[in-house]
Protein backbone atom coordinates (compact mmCIF):
# COMPACT_ATOMS: atom_id res chain seq x y z
CA UNK A 1 0.00 0.00 0.00
CA UNK A 2 1.34 3.41 -0.97
CA UNK A 3 1.91 5.58 2.34
CA UNK A 4 3.98 8.69 3.79
CA UNK A 5 7.41 6.88 3.31
CA UNK A 6 6.95 6.60 -0.53
CA UNK A 7 5.63 10.50 -0.45
CA UNK A 8 8.79 11.49 1.24
CA UNK A 9 10.86 9.30 -0.81
CA UNK A 10 9.87 11.31 -3.95
CA UNK A 11 10.24 14.43 -2.18
CA UNK A 12 13.35 13.78 -1.17
CA UNK A 13 14.58 12.60 -5.03
CA UNK A 14 12.46 16.11 -6.12
CA UNK A 15 14.80 17.88 -3.66
CA UNK A 16 18.08 16.57 -4.87
CA UNK A 17 17.10 17.63 -8.61
CA UNK A 18 15.24 20.97 -8.30
CA UNK A 19 16.47 22.56 -11.31
CA UNK A 20 15.20 19.96 -13.26
CA UNK A 21 11.65 19.12 -11.67
CA UNK A 22 11.40 23.06 -11.93
CA UNK A 23 11.74 22.74 -15.32
CA UNK A 24 9.61 20.36 -16.39
CA UNK A 25 6.72 21.80 -14.08
CA UNK A 26 7.06 25.49 -15.58
CA UNK A 27 6.94 23.37 -19.02
CA UNK A 28 3.76 22.37 -17.47
CA UNK A 29 2.53 24.77 -16.47
CA UNK A 30 3.63 26.89 -19.09
CA UNK A 31 1.27 24.81 -21.87
CA UNK A 32 -1.66 24.80 -19.33
CA UNK A 33 -1.31 28.79 -18.54
CA UNK A 34 -0.89 29.10 -22.47
CA UNK A 35 -4.13 27.31 -22.88
CA UNK A 36 -6.09 29.20 -21.01
CA UNK A 37 -5.02 32.83 -21.71
CA UNK A 38 -5.47 31.74 -25.44
CA UNK A 39 -8.69 30.45 -25.05
CA UNK A 40 -9.80 33.50 -22.89
CA UNK A 41 -8.07 35.90 -25.28
CA UNK A 42 -10.38 34.24 -28.26
CA UNK A 43 -13.55 34.56 -26.47
CA UNK A 44 -12.90 38.17 -25.74
CA UNK A 45 -12.16 38.64 -29.54
CA UNK A 46 -15.48 36.76 -30.20
CA UNK A 47 -17.76 38.24 -27.46
CA UNK A 48 -16.56 41.83 -28.94
CA UNK A 49 -16.87 41.12 -32.51
CA UNK A 50 -20.35 39.14 -31.97
CA UNK A 51 -21.08 42.54 -29.64
CA UNK A 52 -20.91 44.73 -32.43
CA UNK A 53 -24.29 43.15 -34.00
CA UNK A 54 -26.21 42.30 -31.09
CA UNK A 55 -28.92 44.84 -32.48
CA UNK A 56 -28.84 43.11 -35.79
CA UNK A 57 -31.13 40.24 -36.53
CA UNK A 58 -29.46 37.46 -37.85
CA UNK A 59 -32.06 36.95 -40.35
CA UNK A 60 -32.81 40.20 -41.60
CA UNK A 61 -32.75 40.63 -45.51
CA UNK A 62 -32.58 44.60 -47.26
CA UNK A 63 -33.41 45.28 -50.27
CA UNK A 64 -32.90 48.55 -53.04
CA UNK A 65 -33.69 48.57 -56.82
CA UNK A 66 -30.70 49.70 -59.16
CA UNK A 67 -29.81 49.23 -62.76
CA UNK A 68 -30.32 46.53 -65.01
CA UNK A 69 -26.95 45.06 -66.60
CA UNK A 70 -28.18 43.15 -69.04
CA UNK A 71 -30.94 43.13 -72.06
CA UNK A 72 -34.28 41.41 -71.41
CA UNK A 73 -36.39 40.79 -73.97
CA UNK A 74 -36.21 43.89 -76.41
CA UNK A 75 -35.90 46.24 -73.76
CA UNK A 76 -32.38 48.14 -73.48
CA UNK A 77 -29.61 47.52 -70.08
CA UNK A 78 -28.88 50.43 -67.80
CA UNK A 79 -33.03 51.13 -67.52
CA UNK A 80 -33.37 52.57 -63.62
CA UNK A 81 -35.94 50.38 -61.74
CA UNK A 82 -37.79 51.82 -58.67
CA UNK A 83 -40.13 49.73 -55.93
CA UNK A 84 -44.01 50.22 -56.39
CA UNK A 85 -46.44 49.55 -53.52
CA UNK A 86 -46.90 45.79 -54.61
CA UNK A 87 -43.50 44.81 -54.23
CA UNK A 88 -44.28 45.59 -50.34
CA UNK A 89 -47.24 43.39 -50.62
CA UNK A 90 -46.14 40.61 -52.83
CA UNK A 91 -43.42 39.58 -49.93
CA UNK A 92 -45.90 38.11 -47.41
CA UNK A 93 -48.15 37.12 -50.42
CA UNK A 94 -45.31 35.41 -52.70
CA UNK A 95 -43.29 34.33 -49.80
CA UNK A 96 -44.12 32.57 -46.45
CA UNK A 97 -41.08 32.64 -45.36
CA UNK A 98 -40.82 36.50 -44.52
CA UNK A 99 -42.34 37.17 -41.07
CA UNK A 100 -41.73 41.22 -40.83
CA UNK A 101 -42.05 43.47 -43.09
CA UNK A 102 -41.15 47.47 -43.68
CA UNK A 103 -40.35 49.62 -46.59
CA UNK A 104 -38.82 53.13 -46.23
CA UNK A 105 -39.22 56.23 -47.79
CA UNK A 106 -35.99 58.49 -46.80
CA UNK A 107 -36.01 62.48 -46.58
CA UNK A 108 -33.64 64.82 -44.97
CA UNK A 109 -34.78 67.98 -43.37
CA UNK A 110 -34.65 70.45 -40.53
CA UNK A 111 -36.83 69.82 -37.59
CA UNK A 112 -37.45 73.30 -35.48
CA UNK A 113 -38.97 74.08 -32.09
CA UNK A 114 -39.10 77.17 -31.22
CA UNK A 115 -36.13 78.69 -31.82
CA UNK A 116 -33.54 75.30 -32.04
CA UNK A 117 -33.56 73.58 -34.82
CA UNK A 118 -31.52 70.16 -35.81
CA UNK A 119 -31.10 69.04 -39.68
CA UNK A 120 -31.20 65.25 -39.89
CA UNK A 121 -32.75 62.28 -41.65
CA UNK A 122 -36.86 61.78 -41.20
CA UNK A 123 -37.31 58.12 -42.27
CA UNK A 124 -41.14 56.94 -43.13
CA UNK A 125 -41.55 53.39 -42.39
CA UNK A 126 -44.07 50.77 -41.49
CA UNK A 127 -44.43 49.48 -37.57
CA UNK A 128 -42.38 46.30 -37.99
CA UNK A 129 -39.42 48.61 -38.68
CA UNK A 130 -38.77 48.67 -35.11
CA UNK A 131 -39.01 45.04 -34.65
CA UNK A 132 -36.88 44.48 -37.61
CA UNK A 133 -33.93 47.31 -36.14
CA UNK A 134 -34.40 46.11 -32.66
CA UNK A 135 -36.25 49.94 -31.98
CA UNK A 136 -36.89 50.59 -28.05
CA UNK A 137 -38.33 53.35 -26.01
CA UNK A 138 -37.95 53.35 -22.01
CA UNK A 139 -40.83 53.49 -20.02
CA UNK A 140 -42.18 57.37 -20.07
CA UNK A 141 -40.51 57.86 -23.23
CA UNK A 142 -44.20 57.02 -25.75
CA UNK A 143 -44.36 54.97 -28.43
CA UNK A 144 -43.31 54.26 -32.20
CA UNK A 145 -45.16 54.24 -35.23
CA UNK A 146 -48.72 52.03 -34.84
CA UNK A 147 -51.34 51.09 -38.12
CA UNK A 148 -53.18 53.59 -36.90
CA UNK A 149 -50.68 55.84 -38.03
CA UNK A 150 -50.26 53.85 -40.99
CA UNK A 151 -53.88 54.06 -42.14
CA UNK A 152 -55.10 57.34 -41.15
CA UNK A 153 -51.64 59.43 -42.85
CA UNK A 154 -50.77 60.98 -39.33
CA UNK A 155 -48.68 63.40 -39.27
CA UNK A 156 -46.88 61.77 -35.83
CA UNK A 157 -43.02 61.34 -35.44
CA UNK A 158 -40.80 59.75 -33.21
CA UNK A 159 -37.41 61.46 -32.44
CA UNK A 160 -34.14 60.19 -31.73
CA UNK A 161 -32.61 60.99 -28.16
CA UNK A 162 -30.26 63.28 -29.87
CA UNK A 163 -32.86 65.46 -31.49
CA UNK A 164 -35.11 65.79 -28.44
CA UNK A 165 -31.92 66.71 -26.34
CA UNK A 166 -31.28 69.54 -29.15
CA UNK A 167 -34.84 70.88 -29.48
CA UNK A 168 -36.58 69.98 -26.50
CA UNK A 169 -33.29 70.70 -23.88
CA UNK A 170 -34.92 69.44 -20.64
CA UNK A 171 -38.61 69.65 -20.85
CA UNK A 172 -40.62 66.38 -22.08
CA UNK A 173 -41.14 66.59 -25.75
CA UNK A 174 -44.26 64.11 -25.67
CA UNK A 175 -47.39 65.89 -27.27
CA UNK A 176 -45.11 68.94 -28.26
CA UNK A 177 -45.51 69.67 -31.77
CA UNK A 178 -42.23 69.97 -34.14
CA UNK A 179 -41.85 71.52 -37.69
CA UNK A 180 -40.48 69.71 -40.36
CA UNK A 181 -39.72 71.75 -43.48
CA UNK A 182 -43.11 73.17 -43.26
CA UNK A 183 -45.41 70.27 -41.84
CA UNK A 184 -45.85 70.02 -38.04
CA UNK A 185 -45.56 66.83 -36.22
CA UNK A 186 -46.74 65.88 -33.26
CA UNK A 187 -43.55 63.93 -30.83
CA UNK A 188 -45.60 60.58 -29.89
CA UNK A 189 -42.01 58.91 -28.80
CA UNK A 190 -38.14 59.30 -28.10
CA UNK A 191 -36.63 55.86 -29.04
CA UNK A 192 -33.38 54.73 -27.06
CA UNK A 193 -30.16 54.60 -28.46
CA UNK A 194 -27.27 54.79 -25.82
CA UNK A 195 -24.71 56.35 -28.73
CA UNK A 196 -26.66 59.46 -28.82
CA UNK A 197 -26.03 59.86 -32.27
CA UNK A 198 -26.23 62.56 -34.52
CA UNK A 199 -27.14 60.48 -37.80
CA UNK A 200 -30.17 58.68 -35.82
CA UNK A 201 -33.31 59.49 -38.07
CA UNK A 202 -36.52 60.13 -36.88
CA UNK A 203 -39.13 58.15 -37.68
CA UNK A 204 -42.87 58.86 -39.70
CA UNK A 205 -45.47 57.20 -41.17
CA UNK A 206 -44.50 55.91 -44.24
CA UNK A 207 -48.41 56.42 -45.72
CA UNK A 208 -47.44 60.38 -44.84
CA UNK A 209 -43.75 60.31 -45.53
CA UNK A 210 -45.20 59.04 -49.21
CA UNK A 211 -47.28 60.92 -49.57
CA UNK A 212 -45.74 64.02 -48.76
CA UNK A 213 -41.84 63.45 -50.42
CA UNK A 214 -42.76 60.45 -52.72
CA UNK A 215 -45.62 62.41 -54.64
CA UNK A 216 -48.05 59.29 -53.22
CA UNK A 217 -46.36 56.06 -54.43
CA UNK A 218 -43.43 53.86 -54.79
CA UNK A 219 -40.56 53.51 -52.20
CA UNK A 220 -36.52 53.55 -51.41
CA UNK A 221 -35.79 50.20 -49.89
CA UNK A 222 -37.09 47.55 -48.39
CA UNK A 223 -36.39 45.37 -44.87
CA UNK A 224 -37.85 41.90 -43.58
CA UNK A 225 -36.36 38.90 -41.65
CA UNK A 226 -37.15 34.81 -42.73
CA UNK A 227 -38.23 32.19 -41.10
CA UNK A 228 -36.56 28.56 -41.91
CA UNK A 229 -33.76 29.58 -43.62
CA UNK A 230 -30.93 28.84 -41.91
CA UNK A 231 -27.76 27.47 -44.46
CA UNK A 232 -26.10 29.15 -47.35
CA UNK A 233 -28.45 26.60 -49.22
CA UNK A 234 -31.97 27.54 -48.14
CA UNK A 235 -30.53 31.08 -48.53
CA UNK A 236 -29.28 31.12 -52.09
CA UNK A 237 -32.52 29.39 -52.90
CA UNK A 238 -34.80 32.37 -51.48
CA UNK A 239 -32.53 34.91 -53.13
CA UNK A 240 -33.13 33.21 -56.46
CA UNK A 241 -37.03 32.96 -55.59
CA UNK A 242 -37.14 36.91 -54.40
CA UNK A 243 -35.13 37.45 -57.92
CA UNK A 244 -37.42 35.77 -60.11
CA UNK A 245 -40.76 37.54 -58.75
CA UNK A 246 -39.04 41.09 -58.64
CA UNK A 247 -37.85 40.45 -62.38
CA UNK A 248 -41.56 39.20 -63.42
CA UNK A 249 -42.71 42.13 -62.02
CA UNK A 250 -40.38 44.90 -63.27
CA UNK A 251 -39.43 43.20 -66.52
CA UNK A 252 -35.66 42.37 -65.99
CA UNK A 253 -33.47 39.61 -66.38
CA UNK A 254 -33.50 36.78 -62.96
CA UNK A 255 -29.93 36.18 -63.59
CA UNK A 256 -28.71 40.06 -63.44
CA UNK A 257 -27.83 40.68 -59.64
CA UNK A 258 -27.05 44.60 -60.66
CA UNK A 259 -30.96 44.57 -61.20
CA UNK A 260 -31.34 44.63 -57.23
CA UNK A 261 -29.09 45.14 -54.15
CA UNK A 262 -29.61 43.30 -51.59
CA UNK A 263 -27.95 42.55 -48.17
CA UNK A 264 -28.58 39.62 -46.20
CA UNK A 265 -27.26 39.00 -42.75
CA UNK A 266 -27.45 35.79 -42.19
CA UNK A 267 -24.54 35.54 -44.33
CA UNK A 268 -22.69 37.68 -42.69
CA UNK A 269 -23.27 36.53 -39.43
CA UNK A 270 -22.62 32.78 -40.73
CA UNK A 271 -19.44 34.28 -41.88
CA UNK A 272 -18.27 35.67 -38.97
CA UNK A 273 -19.56 32.78 -36.79
CA UNK A 274 -17.06 30.84 -39.02
CA UNK A 275 -13.89 32.68 -39.17
CA UNK A 276 -14.59 33.21 -34.95
CA UNK A 277 -14.73 28.90 -34.75
CA UNK A 278 -11.38 28.93 -37.00
CA UNK A 279 -9.55 31.54 -35.01
CA UNK A 280 -10.69 29.71 -31.75
CA UNK A 281 -9.95 26.10 -33.45
CA UNK A 282 -6.02 27.35 -34.51
CA UNK A 283 -6.19 28.27 -30.42
CA UNK A 284 -6.84 25.20 -29.52
CA UNK A 285 -4.22 24.13 -32.20
CA UNK A 286 -1.80 26.36 -31.10
CA UNK A 287 -2.64 25.75 -27.25
CA UNK A 288 -2.94 22.29 -27.22
CA UNK A 289 0.67 22.01 -28.63
CA UNK A 290 2.00 24.28 -26.04
CA UNK A 291 0.70 21.48 -23.99
CA UNK A 292 1.76 18.52 -25.35
CA UNK A 293 5.24 19.81 -25.07
CA UNK A 294 5.44 19.86 -21.41
CA UNK A 295 4.30 16.58 -21.76
CA UNK A 296 6.67 15.38 -23.68
CA UNK A 297 9.16 17.31 -21.66
CA UNK A 298 7.70 15.46 -18.19
CA UNK A 299 7.93 11.62 -20.37
CA UNK A 300 11.61 12.80 -21.08
CA UNK A 301 12.43 13.69 -17.54
CA UNK A 302 11.11 10.45 -16.54
CA UNK A 303 12.86 8.63 -19.17
CA UNK A 304 16.40 10.46 -17.32
CA UNK A 305 15.19 9.87 -13.80
CA UNK A 306 14.39 6.13 -14.39
CA UNK A 307 17.80 5.50 -16.03
CA UNK A 308 19.23 7.38 -13.25
CA UNK A 309 17.61 4.82 -10.57
CA UNK A 310 18.08 1.93 -13.08
CA UNK A 311 20.49 0.32 -10.03
CA UNK A 312 18.72 1.55 -7.36
CA UNK A 313 15.38 -0.62 -8.96
CA UNK A 314 17.71 -3.41 -9.15
CA UNK A 315 18.46 -3.01 -5.77
CA UNK A 316 14.98 -3.31 -4.74
CA UNK A 317 13.85 -6.05 -6.68
CA UNK A 318 17.09 -7.97 -4.96
CA UNK A 319 15.50 -7.48 -1.81
CA UNK A 320 11.92 -8.28 -2.69
CA UNK A 321 10.27 -5.32 -3.68
CA UNK A 322 7.22 -6.04 -6.11
CA UNK A 323 7.61 -4.61 -9.90
CA UNK A 324 3.92 -2.68 -9.00
CA UNK A 325 5.24 -1.29 -6.06
CA UNK A 326 8.03 -0.02 -8.20
CA UNK A 327 6.20 1.21 -10.97
CA UNK A 328 3.65 3.36 -8.75
CA UNK A 329 6.81 5.09 -7.35
CA UNK A 330 7.58 6.50 -10.71
CA UNK A 331 4.03 7.03 -11.71
CA UNK A 332 2.78 8.72 -8.51
CA UNK A 333 6.65 10.68 -8.81
CA UNK A 334 4.84 11.77 -12.42
CA UNK A 335 1.21 12.97 -10.82
CA UNK A 336 2.33 14.65 -8.65
CA UNK A 337 4.41 17.15 -11.32
CA UNK A 338 2.03 17.28 -13.57
CA UNK A 339 -0.65 17.99 -11.08
CA UNK A 340 0.89 20.53 -9.10
CA UNK A 341 2.25 22.34 -11.84
CA UNK A 342 -0.62 22.58 -13.96
CA UNK A 343 -2.69 23.42 -11.24
CA UNK A 344 -0.30 26.23 -10.93
CA UNK A 345 -1.01 27.21 -14.82
CA UNK A 346 -4.25 27.14 -14.24
CA UNK A 347 -5.21 29.32 -11.43
CA UNK A 348 -2.64 31.76 -13.14
CA UNK A 349 -4.41 31.62 -16.76
CA UNK A 350 -8.08 32.23 -15.14
CA UNK A 351 -6.38 35.02 -13.33
CA UNK A 352 -4.91 36.82 -15.42
CA UNK A 353 -8.29 36.49 -17.69
CA UNK A 354 -10.36 37.37 -14.93
CA UNK A 355 -8.15 40.58 -13.67
CA UNK A 356 -8.02 41.75 -17.07
CA UNK A 357 -11.64 41.40 -17.45
CA UNK A 358 -12.29 43.65 -14.45
CA UNK A 359 -10.05 46.00 -15.36
CA UNK A 360 -11.90 46.35 -18.66
CA UNK A 361 -15.31 46.11 -16.51
CA UNK A 362 -14.19 49.14 -13.90
CA UNK A 363 -12.72 51.09 -16.97
CA UNK A 364 -16.07 50.60 -18.93
CA UNK A 365 -14.74 49.03 -21.73
CA UNK A 366 -16.99 46.10 -21.12
CA UNK A 367 -19.80 47.93 -21.62
CA UNK A 368 -18.55 50.33 -24.43
CA UNK A 369 -21.73 51.01 -26.88
CA UNK A 370 -21.23 49.35 -30.27
CA UNK A 371 -23.52 49.26 -33.07
CA UNK A 372 -25.20 52.35 -34.64
CA UNK A 373 -23.25 53.26 -37.83
CA UNK A 374 -21.15 51.38 -39.26
CA UNK A 375 -17.56 51.93 -38.29
CA UNK A 376 -19.19 53.36 -35.10
CA UNK A 377 -18.27 52.83 -31.47
CA UNK A 378 -17.15 49.22 -32.62
CA UNK A 379 -15.42 47.16 -29.86
CA UNK A 380 -13.05 44.84 -30.58
CA UNK A 381 -12.64 42.77 -27.40
CA UNK A 382 -15.01 42.09 -24.76
CA UNK A 383 -14.84 39.78 -21.92
CA UNK A 384 -11.90 37.66 -22.91
CA UNK A 385 -12.50 35.08 -19.68
CA UNK A 386 -12.53 31.19 -20.16
CA UNK A 387 -15.42 28.95 -19.08
CA UNK A 388 -14.23 27.12 -15.56
CA UNK A 389 -15.45 23.84 -17.17
CA UNK A 390 -12.83 23.97 -19.97
CA UNK A 391 -10.17 25.13 -17.39
CA UNK A 392 -10.46 22.09 -15.09
CA UNK A 393 -10.92 19.30 -17.93
CA UNK A 394 -7.98 20.58 -19.59
CA UNK A 395 -5.77 19.79 -16.47
CA UNK A 396 -7.83 17.00 -15.91
CA UNK A 397 -6.52 15.83 -19.27
CA UNK A 398 -3.17 17.11 -18.14
CA UNK A 399 -2.79 15.05 -15.08
CA UNK A 400 -3.62 11.98 -17.13
CA UNK A 401 -1.02 12.21 -19.70
CA UNK A 402 1.30 12.64 -16.81
CA UNK A 403 0.21 8.72 -15.73
CA UNK A 404 1.26 8.07 -18.95
CA UNK A 405 4.23 10.27 -19.57
CA UNK A 406 5.67 8.30 -16.16
CA UNK A 407 3.94 4.44 -16.78
CA UNK A 408 6.24 3.74 -20.17
CA UNK A 409 9.46 4.55 -18.85
CA UNK A 410 8.32 3.16 -14.89
CA UNK A 411 7.02 -0.30 -17.01
CA UNK A 412 10.34 0.00 -18.87
CA UNK A 413 12.51 -0.10 -16.01
CA UNK A 414 10.35 -3.07 -14.58
CA UNK A 415 11.11 -5.04 -16.68
CA UNK A 416 15.05 -5.12 -16.44
CA UNK A 417 16.32 -8.03 -14.05
CA UNK A 418 17.72 -7.28 -10.55
CA UNK A 419 21.00 -8.51 -11.77
CA UNK A 420 21.16 -6.80 -14.76
CA UNK A 421 19.67 -3.49 -13.26
CA UNK A 422 22.64 -3.28 -9.96
CA UNK A 423 25.89 -4.16 -13.02
CA UNK A 424 23.85 -0.48 -14.17
CA UNK A 425 27.16 2.09 -13.48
Amino acid sequence: MFDFDNLREIWSTMKKNKLRTFLTGFSVAWGIFMLVALLGAGNGLKNGVMYNFRDMADNRIEMWPRYTSKPWRGMRPNRRLTFEDEDYYMLKREHPEVVLCSATVYHSDTLTYNREYFTGETDGVFPDHARINFVQFKTGRGRFINEADILDRRKVIVLSPRMAEVLFRDKDPLGAYVRCGRIMFRVVGVYHDKNMSNNAPAYIPFSTAQLLYNKGEGFYNLSFTVKGVTTEAENDAFEQRLRESLARRHKFDPTDKSAIGMWNTSSEMRMFGNMMNGILLFIWIVGIGTLTAGIVGVSNIMLVTVRERTREIGIRKAIGAKPSSILKLIIVESILITATFGYVGMVSGIGLTEGIDYIMTASGANNAPAGGNPGENMTLFRHPTVNLGIAVSSTILLIVAGVFAGYFPARKAVKVSAIEAMRTE
